[in-house]
């Protein structure tokens, strides 16, 4: 089978009965008796039932989407032998069985502070094999594979993406290492004074600790104005909107002449646990890289940083770690130098998939995807022939993200924006109609907090927002895109269920209130219930979750999701000891299918039944539930759509885990003052903790049942009810007169 045209081909994965149910009849309520824990209905009207009311009303419609653009799901960062398995007929046969349909690339490079070379065939601005990198954007052969350099002039310890591995340059303890500043945020760069851009590194001493002094051992470029200021306040990269940068009293340097230098910055020590130096112009003198290139000759760099006070002989007590690794005195930095080398090649830590497997394997189904470029930690003239490379294939391209969670790596909106808008400019020169959006947050649940500015405003996109408006190029911005992870990983309950849809609800107008226009599209790039797995995924949780989210993001105005993770995983440690996965399959070494799971059957239900799978218009109307516990959570949610064809679809979600509940469904057009219901046939597929059920045994864990979901044609009228069964996920799809 040709896998680009493969959209509804997979075989239905539930059994289907044609199933009318008869109306006041023993039969009918026997039936019920036998079968509770399974979707069936009995039309019995002198029983009051509990609700789904949906507000039918034309001008009601709260969104309107394209599946074919809405519903799609990611791949990520893949080891080199991985890739050859996975790009194979009978495993992508099988992820596109799930029926989502655009795809993702993820762009996880950046997490891990290297460069992408998504073309390992290029050019050197260095013919000695190092500097900065730029792809051939001219094909030749083909790209199976991508690789990723660490950067040498780091200045993380830790960031969002290198938890456990790698290490700063700013304490290291190596004579000849330094942390660089990214060239392209200066004035050589961006047109506009260094000050307006000003770079920074941080040190965290891990608990407070009283301070008088501070040793900067200066690389070329150095600092020749500059501050060094302690955080007033709670935790400083954690919760930077409670408190601020302070400047200590003799903390302000106008004539720096770089090499070592001790500054005494208070008369009497402060206690504090955050410093922070803060450089606004450089010396524009040449690293070690030489004067060939500019880039080598703006910023800022440091060989190392010490932070202390002196003991009452004069002498100056460090209180940094230094060393090559992990147990280093924790350090943050605005920005990394994305300059690297030959040698930085890490061979063990993967890549991506590259592009011509990617495009020509069947993944895509012919359909436009989005890809990445590396921003962050990239160059405009690389991003630029990546596009070049993608046009002239002629592969398509829907979206393009510009660099991977901004604010995981720390950068301020003001330098996201300086760099987005060089690489825009020099995307738009390959082809102006590309649409290119970002940042890419990571999974938060509220508004991204940073550091006031001179206004004392703190949100990161807001201030992306403002950015762009200042310099005139909100047009640039074709979308905005973000993460979701709701749920603390550890934290992980039933009753968590409870909170997604007003969480992913909340977040959408978060971003609208921030100043994203309502004329740009928000995406969710990347989604699961949590940023580390657990047995909560692969549990009829996952399911359920999964739909909740699908529905109640959709219906909140959301333009698109993708799910995480497309490829099949392996049963993994997670927290609490449990085990779990990203994926909608557990695989064995090949990523051959051991069995399906719960997330799998819910894909299908969402992909397959409740929208027509389609470049068609689908509209989302409100729908809501009279039914709740008795802490007046919703025990049932829905989410109902008018599709292209004609009916209605519901999307039903009965969270509680132990009960079955039966359910009229309403529909209400106040425009034409008319009461509504289903009709005649309609679809109902339900898959629940009957049909499914996972039993944990650390790795090796299986479900049983596991799946697949079941089918039914109802005959519906007015007094119709339908039997949800306890912890599932349902579907009705008919008419409705």
């Amino acid at each position: 089978m040709n896998l680009s045209t493969l959209n509804n081909s997979a075989p239905d994965l539930y059994h289907r009965t044609p199933h009318p149910v008869g109306a006041r009849t023993w039969g009918g309520c026997l039936l019920v008796l036998l079968l509770l824990t399974t979707a069936i209905i009995v039309w019995v009207p002198t029983i009051q039932a509990q609700t789904i009311q949906v507000d039918a009303t034309p001008s009601h419609a709260t969104n309107s989407f394209r599946p074919q653009r809405a519903l799609g799901a990611g791949i990520d960062r893949l080891r080199r032998a991985d890739v050859e398995k996975i790009f194979t007929q009978p495993v992508l046969n099988e992820m596109l069985s799930a029926g989502w349909l655009p795809v993702t690339y993820r762009q996880n490079t950046e997490l891990k502070v290297e460069a992408w070379h998504w073309n390992p065939k290029g050019q050197w601005s260095d013919p000695r094999g190092q500097g900065y990198f730029t792809g051939d954007g001219t094909p030749s052969g083909e790209l199976r594979f991508s690789t990723a350099y660490p950067l040498p002039h780091r200045g993380f310890t830790r960031n969002a993406g290198t938890e456990e591995h790698g290490f700063s340059r700013l304490n290291d303890g190596a004579p000849t290492s330094y942390w660089k500043s990214n060239p392209y945020l200066t004035q050589a760069f961006t047109g506009e004074d260094d000050a307006s851009y000003p770079q920074w590194i941080l040190v965290d001493l891990g608990s407070k600790k009283k301070v008088d002094a501070i040793r900067v051992a200066w690389a070329e470029p150095y600092a020749v104005s500059y501050q060094v200021q302690y955080w007033a306040g709670e935790n400083a990269v954690d919760l930077p909107a409670k408190g601020d940068w302070r400047t200590f009293p003799s903390g302000t340097i106008t004539d720096g002449r770089g090499g070592t230098v001790t500054h005494k910055l208070v008369t009497s020590a402060v206690t504090v646990r955050y410093l922070r130096v803060l450089m606004t112009h450089s010396s524009n003198t040449c690293d070690t890289h030489g004067s060939d290139d500019r880039r080598n000759c703006v910023g800022y760099a440091i060989n190392e940083v010490y932070v202390g006070r002196f003991d009452r002989d004069g002498r100056f007590q460090d209180y940094v770690r230094h060393s090559a690794d992990q147990n280093q005195t924790v350090t943050f930095c605005s920005s990394v130098d994305p300059w690297h080398s030959s040698p930085d090649l890490d061979e063990s830590s993967g890549g991506h998939v590259g592009f011509d497997l990617f495009y020509n394997s069947g993944i895509t189904r012919g359909l436009p995807a989005m890809v990445p470029v590396a921003m962050v930690y990239g160059t405009p003239e690389d991003a630029a022939a990546e596009m070049e490379y993608l046009k002239k294939r002629g592969y398509p391209v829907s979206y393009v993200e510009m660099g991977e969670e901004p604010d995981g790596q720390n950068i301020l909106p003001e330098d996201y924006g300086a760099l987005y808008l060089q690489f825009a400019a020099a995307i738009h020169r390959v082809d102006p109609n590309l649409k290119l959006g970002g940042p890419v947050f990571t999974g938060v649940n509220e508004d991204i907090q940073i550091w006031p500015d001179a206004q004392g405003k703190t949100s990161w996109l807001g201030r992306f927002i403002d950015y762009l408006k200042k310099h005139r190029r909100l047009a640039d911005l074709s979308f905005v895109s973000f993460e979701h992870y709701p749920y603390e990983p550890c934290g992980v309950t039933w009753a968590s269920l409870y909170e997604e849809p007003r969480l992913i609800s909340h977040i959408i107008q978060v971003w609208r209130e921030d100043g994203v226009p309502r004329e740009v599209p928000l995406f969710v790039t990347e989604a699961n219930v949590a940023w580390q797995t657990s047995e909560s995924f692969v549990d009829i949780f996952g399911a359920l979750w999964l739909a909740d989210f699908t529905g109640a993001s959709l219906t909140a105005g959301l333009n698109g999701l993708y799910y995480y993770e497309y490829v099949p995983g392996e049963i993994s440690p997670g927290c609490n000891n449990s085990y779990g996965n990203f994926s909608m399959f557990m695989r064995d070494e090949n990523f051959q299918t051991k069995q399906r799971l719960s997330q799998f059957f819910a894909s299908q239900l969402i992909t397959k039944e409740w929208v027509k799978p389609s470049d068609e218009i689908h509209q989302a109307y409100p729908a809501s539930s009279d039914l709740k516990d008795s802490e007046g959570h919703a025990l049932v949610t829905a989410y109902a759509l008018f599709r292209p064809d004609g009916q209605w679809a519901l999307l039903i979600v009965n969270k509680d885990r132990n009960h079955p509940h039966e359910m009229g469904i309403a529909f209400y057009d106040s425009g034409a003052n008319a009461h509504r219901s289903f009709a005649g046939p309609v679809s109902m597929i339900t898959f629940g903790s009957a049909q499914y059920q996972w039993h944990a045994n650390g790795r090796d864990g299986y479900a049983a049942p596991d799946g697949p979901a079941v089918g039914f044609t109802v005959i519906s009228g007015p007094g119709t009810r339908y039997t949800l069964p306890a912890a599932s996920v349902t579907v009705l799809r008919g008419e409705v007169r």
